[in-house]
């Protein structure tokens, strides 16, 4: 455990760019900004525009000499995803923080036809990273951190079902959708390791954080009441997104961090400085890894290559 582990801890981030989905609010938003106080470039990848142009503002309100810019990217959307990865104009990338998420939606599917929940959380990210690999590659000692939930135990990947179509339980298939983030980075990182690459795979969670995604389904669905009782629930027992970035912080900045390790709130994985974190063991499986790679890249059409 890193006790006492806190945003004044990141070591100097000058001269590095970092890319952070979901950035216009909650964990995505406070690492971007903590990120920026450091004195990396934060490119803040987020499919609202106006949402994402606000919380620019924010950052560069919240420090005054931030290098922080929004970029327009819909990870429900591969189109918007490989145009992301085509725009952005920096040859050597040294963070990627795989952060945006929704969260036990109704069943609904991205532009490509994938479950919602497994097309955003997983299949955007995993094109995302391939995409961005080379430039990972080029910096040197650079990072990956995908941000999976706790809420992974909910349910194992199932390969014969990827988008839920014989069977649709929003819950099972947010766990199935985090399990995946924690299969991939295993995956990843094995791969890494097996090319010789210093690039670091790494995942972590936040615990139960106050952010909007606890609140989306119900607003979404227009359940008012609902809304106040989630929102009530936040403000009673969750940590807020400043503490709830930390493990994220860590895993992107802290000296040692292995590779497929993964990092979360040391209180019973709900809250307090970040630790080592108890996963599934399904999510440690060669096997599952290698096959939901497969079919990720088959869907995806983004090949990796040799990690």
């Amino acid at each position: 455990m890193t006790q006492g582990w806190s945003a004044q801890d990141i070591p100097d981030q000058s001269g590095r760019t970092a890319v952070v989905t979901g950035a216009n609010s909650g964990i995505g938003l406070v690492t971007a900004r903590e990120l920026a106080r450091r004195g990396a470039r934060v490119v803040l990848a987020c499919r609202s525009e106006a949402r994402g142009r606000e919380a620019e503002e924010r950052v560069r309100s919240e420090v005054p000499d931030a290098r922080a810019e929004f970029r327009p990217l819909d990870l429900a959307d591969l189109g918007s995803v490989r145009d992301f990865a085509a725009e952005l104009p920096y040859e050597r990338l040294d963070l990627l923080i795989n952060n945006a998420g929704v969260m036990a939606l109704p069943y609904g599917r991205t532009a490509d036809g994938f479950e919602t929940q497994f097309g955003v959380n997983h299949l955007g990210h995993f094109a995302l990273t391939g995409l961005l690999l080379p430039r990972l590659r080029a910096a040197g000692a650079a990072r990956v951190v995908s941000v999976s939930s706790g809420m992974h135990a909910l349910g194992n990947v199932d390969l014969r079902d990827l988008n839920s179509e014989r069977r649709y339980r929003r819950w099972v298939a947010y766990g199935r959708s985090k399990s995946a983030n924690l299969l991939f980075i295993h995956e990843l990182a094995r791969r890494l390791g097996a090319a010789g690459s210093d690039v670091v795979a790494a995942a972590a969670h936040p615990g139960y954080a106050a952010t909007n995604l606890q609140t989306q389904a119900v607003r979404m669905e227009g359940r008012r009441r609902a809304e106040r009782l989630v929102e009530l629930g936040n403000r009673i027992m969750a940590q807020p997104a400043e503490a709830g970035a930390l493990p994220t912080l860590f895993a992107a900045t802290a000296p040692g961090v292995r590779p497929d390790s993964f990092t979360g709130p040391s209180v019973m994985m709900w809250r307090g400085s970040p630790a080592r974190s108890w996963r599934a063991g399904w999510t440690l499986n060669d096997v599952a890894g290698e096959r939901l790679w497969a079919a990720s890249e088959r869907l995806t059409g983004v090949v990796y290559g040799a990690a």
